[in-house]
């Protein structure tokens, strides 16, 4: 009997229903620089990373879809998917090239983090089927402004 791996994986991995397979990895892929951990084309799945990000995706209507409610786009509704890389830049250059239009134009942003503030340039996009990106690289971390008064 083979022994399992022992390194644990992440804690969370969400799974994305999609309407077409080919659509989401060009954009998550060739557009947003994740690879391929594992596919199965025959049931329209695909297991994705970026880093210590993962994600599945399972296009709509092929294996098995587990649906609580009509789906209607944009997928997704009401979250966003938080995804951290080193730099945003070549992010936005590759959608740029594509002419994929961003949610969120990028920004700065310092947010609380208790004592200190973390500070992120982000922007968001979405996906082929609605779901919000949000791509962000860390600026580092610097006293709340009471703190350094």
């Amino acid at each position: 009997m083979a022994k399992a791996d022992s390194t644990p994986g992440p804690g969370l991995v969400p799974e994305l229903l999609i309407t077409s397979l080919e659509a989401s990895l060009d954009f998550w892929c060739r557009l947003c620089g994740f690879e391929v951990l594992y596919d199965r084309p025959d049931e329209g799945f695909a297991y994705i990373t970026s880093g210590t990000a993962h994600i599945m995706l399972e296009q709509r209507g092929s294996g098995r879809n587990w649906i609580p409610a009509p789906l209607e786009l944009p997928l997704g509704r009401g979250i966003n998917f938080q995804i951290t890389v080193a730099s945003i830049q070549p992010l936005l250059g590759a959608l740029e090239v594509a002419s994929w239009a961003l949610f969120m134009e990028p920004e700065t942003k310092w947010y609380r983090t208790g004592t200190t503030e973390a500070g992120v340039a982000q922007f968001l996009v979405q996906d082929p089927d609605g779901y919000l990106i949000r791509f962000q690289a860390s600026l580092g971390r610097r006293p709340t402004e009471t703190d350094s008064l």
